[in-house]
C-alpha cells in the first residue's frame, strides 16, 4: 500500500501547554511535557493563525484558498478537511466543523510535531500512532472505522491526477493492487470467495510498520517564510 504524504512538521499525540499570547489570553491543556509544545512555538503558531485567518478569532476552510503551497496539492481538499475533521479535533467520531479557533489549530499541528528525543520508547509509540491515526482519517472519509477500496481508489486517483501520463483506470489498478498487497498483509491467505471489507486502524498500523512516519508528514504552507507571502 503507497502511503499519504503531504506537506508540517508531524507531532505528539495530545499537547500539553500554559502560556500566554497577548492577543489571545492563556491557552491551557491538561498533557504533560514532553507532549508540550513550547512558549516560543506557540507564539510562532500564534502567528501563522492570525496570518491564515487575517486577525480573525477563527479560520474557516476558504482561509485555505490563497496559500501558493497548498494550491497545486493533488490531494488538496483531503489535507484542508483533515484540520476540520472532529475527529482530528477531538471532538467526536464523525463530521466537520465550520470553523476552528486556536486552541483547535494548535490541536491539530500537534500531529505534526517532530518526535523529541528525550520520549521513551512509550511515549514515541503513542506518538507514532497518533499520527497514523491522522493519516487513516484522510483515507476513511465517511468515519465508518475503515479504509474501503473505494476511498483507496479515490485518494489514489487524487494523487496521480497531475500526472497527464496515467489514465483513471491505470490509478484504479495501481489502487486494487495495493489493497490486495493490504489484505495479504493484514489477512494473509484468503480464500477464492473471501472478500476484504477495508483496512481498520489496526491493520493500518501494521502496513505502516517500519515506515518512517517523520518523513512523510509536512506541512510547507504553514513555515514562517512561506505563509509570509499569503496575505
Amino acid at each position: 500500500m503507497h502511503p499519504v504524504g503531504f506537506s508540517a512538521e508531524p507531532a505528539p499525540p495530545k499537547i500539553g501547554l500554559s502560556t500566554s499570547l497577548p492577543t489571545q489570553g492563556i491557552f491551557r491543556a491538561a498533557h504533560p511535557p514532553p507532549l508540550a509544545f513550547s512558549s516560543d512555538q506557540i507564539e510562532q503558531l500564534h502567528r501563522r493563525f492570525k496570518q491564515l485567518s487575517g486577525d480573525q478569532p477563527t479560520i474557516r476552510k476558504e482561509n485555505f484558498n490563497n496559500v501558493p503551497d497548498l494550491e497545486l496539492n493533488p490531494i488538496r481538499s483531503k489535507i484542508v478537511r483533515a484540520f476540520f475533521d472532529n475527529r482530528n479535533l477531538r471532538k467526536g467520531s464523525s463530521g466537520l466543523a465550520d470553523e476552528i479557533n486556536f486552541e483547535d489549530f494548535l490541536t491539530i499541528m500537534s500531529y505534526f510535531r517532530p518526535i523529541d528525543t528525550t520520549m521513551d520508547e512509550e511515549q514515541v509509540q503513542l506518538c507514532r500512532k497518533e499520527k497514523l491515526r491522522f493519516l487513516f482519517h484522510m483515507y476513511d472519509s465517511d468515519s465508518d472505522g475503515r479504509i474501503t477500496l473505494e476511498e483507496y481508489r479515490n485518494v489514489v486517483e487524487e494523487l496521480l491526477s497531475g500526472n497527464p501520463h496515467i489514465e483513471k483506470e491505470s490509478a484504479r489498478s495501481i489502487a486494487d493492487g495495493a489493497m490486495m498487497e493490504a489484505a495479504s498483509v493484514c489477512v494473509g491467505q484468503m480464500e477464492p470467495d473471501q472478500v476484504y471489507e477495508g483496512i481498520t486502524f489496526d491493520d493500518f498500523l501494521k502496513i505502516w510498520q517500519g515506515i518512517d512516519i517523520e518523513t512523510k508528514m509536512h506541512v510547507r504552507f504553514l513555515n514562517m517564510e512561506t505563509i509570509a507571502l499569503c496575505h
